[in-house]
């Protein structure tokens, strides 16, 4: 297919400003056959009234609730047929030729999935954006990362991730996906709400024998919200509770007790800090999320979304600690973390 049909999906909820701040870029991509829709989350601003008014081209899918990200986009997904999905966050800047880069390397090797473009700061773009950067990697431990990101460390883009390789996961700001495969793994897992969804999906399709890579060719610039602020309970929550469901679901048993056990202790150690530092808050939060695992495990696990197989080869992936090498060791850079010879 020469021309595949690509759908830019944007999901919205009371972003009224952000689309009126970056719609017009995504409308102003080069490549030909695409479609802008617009999923809206059952927003309570102006955003449903304004895209009517001011983009009639772009079409509109509403909810009937605020589903959050993975619902939202499983509900809306369904009613759009094309041959790929990108799932746009509706604060990204796109370059107008950052489709094609992404079209070429799917259309040319039918074993990749899913790719990302390389994702850069809004505010300052040198650097590299939290969400994602040059592409997203996972440690032993369940602990992400990406080429240009190691926790709130973000490099400056020097050219040192160019190459077009496989990743273990692509952003949800900005990925790119066969339509077809979305479909067949059920898309997003529905009880993650928000947070990490996009790990666990892109981790299924490597179970599933497919292949997720960065796409450096193609540049977007995204606002963002940076690293999480340790006072955002709900944030907080629901990242140390997906992190660990996405463990529990993906990885083989024995492996995932084990491991499991250890990042518990790994989380009451940060959130005793925090606690120590005053911050009641982001302890609470993870005992909270610790709390909400132990419930998905023994009550709610049956209704969720798991890999077809347990075993596969998974692309990167860090078989050692990037909390180590980071925190203990001081690596600071990706480079330095993935390299076993320092």
């Amino acid at each position: 297919m020469t021309n595949p049909l690509v759908s830019i999906v944007i999901l919205n909820w009371n972003g009224r400003n952000f689309l009126q701040q970056f719609l017009p870029s995504v409308l102003a991509t080069t490549y030909n056959n695409k479609e802008v829709v617009v999923i809206d989350n059952a927003s309570t601003d102006d955003s449903v009234q304004y895209l009517q008014e001011q983009w009639p081209t772009v079409r509109i899918i509403q909810n009937k609730g605020n589903y959050g990200f993975a619902q939202g986009y499983n509900e809306g997904l369904k009613q759009v047929q094309s041959n790929y999905y990108v799932l746009l966050n509706s604060d990204v800047e796109v370059t107008p030729n950052w489709l094609d880069a992404m079209v070429e390397l799917l259309e040319k090797d039918a074993t990749i999935a899913a790719c990302q473009p390389k994702i850069l700061q809004f505010f300052n773009k040198e650097l590299f954006e939290y969400a994602g950067a040059a592409g997203g990697w996972l440690d032993c431990l369940g602990y992400p990362f990406a080429r240009g990101r190691i926790f709130d460390v973000c490099e400056k883009d020097e050219g040192q991730y160019d190459t077009a390789e496989p990743i273990f996961w692509a952003s949800g700001a900005a990925m790119f996906v066969r339509a077809n495969v979305y479909h067949a793994l059920g898309g997003l897992d529905e009880y993650f709400f928000a947070h990490q969804e996009e790990i666990d999906f892109c981790w299924r399709l490597q179970l599933a024998g497919y292949r997720v890579f960065a796409c450096p060719q193609s540049v977007v610039y995204h606002v963002g919200g940076g690293t999480l602020p340790k006072g955002n309970a709900r944030k907080v929550l629901l990242n140390f509770r997906n992190n660990l469901v996405m463990m529990a679901k993906n990885m083989p048993r024995w492996e995932a007790t084990w491991k499991i056990s250890y990042r518990f202790w790994l989380d009451y150690i940060s959130a005793f800090k925090s606690l120590l530092a005053g911050q009641k808050t982001y302890y609470r939060s993870v005992m909270k999320a610790h709390a909400a695992f132990l419930t998905w495990l023994f009550v709610k696990r049956k209704k969720a979304l798991f890999p077809p197989k347990k075993k596969s080869e998974l692309h990167g992936y860090l078989h050692k600690s990037v909390v180590w090498g980071h925190f203990v060791k001081g690596k600071k850079t990706f480079t330095e973390i993935v390299d076993n010879k320092r």
